[in-house]
Formats: structure tokens, sequence, C-alpha cells
């Protein structure tokens, strides 16, 4: 095992430092293509270490971060901040995200795949 600060799996360090609540949803974002390290896909255990730029599609939204320190172990919440820069996007407004689910008057019921694309808008 690597040295603590030094370097860490992508899959662990997301999860230690919170923006996964497990750490296997976080190698599950991995093995989908949701995580992305300095712009590359990354595989659960591909390494990163300080200065890495971490990108994690989670949630209906896209988080930028950039690691300050490796961690291997959860880590509280304070600490966990210190850990990470993030670059991400502010998340859409509650009436931005309301309209990107609006259909149409009169074009009818939703198809299933429709009804798919609006639950994926909606982050269920």
């Amino acid at each position: 095992m690597a040295e603590e600060g030094t370097t860490a799996r992508v899959d662990s360090w997301i999860w230690s430092v919170r923006l996964t609540k497990t750490r296997s949803s976080a190698a599950a974002a991995c093995r989908a293509g949701h995580v992305r390290v300095n712009g590359e896909r990354a595989k659960p255990a591909q390494t990163v270490k300080e200065g890495d730029e971490v990108r994690l599609f989670h949630e209906g939204r896209e988080r930028v971060v950039v690691v300050r320190r490796a961690v291997t172990k959860r880590v509280g919440a304070p600490v966990a901040a210190e850990c990470l820069t993030d670059n991400s996007p502010p998340p859409p407004t509650r009436t931005e995200a309301a309209a990107l689910g609006l259909r149409d008057r009169g074009t009818g019921r939703p198809t299933k795949r429709d009804r798919r694309d609006m639950d994926a808008l909606r982050g269920r």
C-alpha cells in the first residue's frame, strides 16, 4: 500500500473525500465511465496524486475537483474540504431544473423512453 498522502486509488479517494456515499458506488461510477482523471477515463484502481484533476458525473451534475491531498481512509467533512479544491460549476437552481423537464402542450402522453429521459433529468 502506498504511503499516506502520496497516492491513492481513485475510487477510494472519491469516497474518502465524501463525493460519493459508498466506495462501491464510486467504483461503479469508475466502471461506467463517469470518472475522468486528467481528461482520461479512470478505472477504480487508478492512482491519483496531488495536482490531479478529477471529474465525476454523479447525481445529475458534474463535479470538477483538484486533488490537494491523497487520502485513503474516510475523513470528516472539514478535513475532506482541505483535501480537494472544488472547481465545479454551480448546480442549477430549482426553477432551471424544473424548466428542463417540461413538455410542449398537446404532444400527447410521454413514451417509455421520454419518461426515462425525464427521470434522468430529475436525478431519479
